[in-house]
Parts: C-alpha cells; structure tokens; sequence
C-alpha cells in the first residue's frame, strides 16, 4: 500500500506495539497478561509494519525466520518446565531464583514461568507471522 498517511503512523506506533507487547508479557504473573497476549499484540506491530509497507520489508525489520521464532520459544518454554526437575520437583513447577539477595532482603526475582512466559510470546508471535506472511506473500 502507498499511503503516506499509513507509513507515517506505522512508524510511530510499530515501535509503540512492540514495547506494549513486552509490557503485558512481563507482567502476566500477577495481573492479566502475559506470553499469549503479548505476542498477539508483537504480531500486531510487524503485520502492520507488512501493510504499510511489503511482507519483505517486514521480514527485514524481523531479521530472523518466524518460523525460527517459534522453534527457539518452544526450546525455552521446554527448558523452563525441565527447570523443575532439577530441583526434583514435578514437570513445570514454578522455581524461583532471588538476583542480589543479601541478609533480610529477597532482591530480583527471576522465575521459570518468566521463562516460560517468554516462550509463548515467541511461540505466539512466530506463529502468526509466519501464517499472516505466508497468506500475504501469496496473493
């Protein structure tokens, strides 16, 4: 499409998509959100990045397959629920790694279900594209 209108905004609100989507996965443990949702949203900025201007172009601004996309976040959504049974603890419990812990203070959680999480955003997000490029580059 060849619209300076729609180039214009896509430039504003593709970067705007992208770091909302980072923001509901990241705080999917306690409030409404997380992996699916934000790679809804993720999916969102590139496939009105491909109106805008081509699926190419979109390919480009992704620098990496869609399909790899989804591959790599399987690997981590996998990785985060063996986590657990290193701790003999049942497949995709949740376990808890405190950053900079020190007397008295718990410090920086990080947890497998962020990994997880992260997972299924690229998962989500792979997934899409490579469906939506798919569809688009064919007709």
């Amino acid at each position: 499409m060849n619209s300076v209108i729609l180039n214009a905004a896509t430039r504003i609100l593709v970067p705007l998509l992208l770091v909302f989507s980072l923001f509901m996965t990241l705080r999917g443990h306690n409030d409404p959100g997380g992996g699916f949702i934000g790679g809804l949203i993720g999916s969102t900025a590139f496939i009105f990045y491909a109106i805008a201007f081509s699926t190419a172009e979109a390919r480009s601004a992704l620098r990496i397959e869609p399909e790899q996309l989804a591959i790599i976040g399987l690997g981590l959504a996998l990785l985060a629920g063996l986590v657990s049974i290193v701790f003999n603890e049942a497949l995709f419990t949740g376990q808890w790694l405190f950053l900079g812990a020190s007397e008295g203070e718990k410090g920086l959680p990080i947890s497998s279900v962020l990994l997880f999480d992260i997972g299924v955003y690229l998962v989500v997000m792979g997934g899409i594209l490579a469906l939506v490029f798919a569809l688009e580059e064919e007709v």
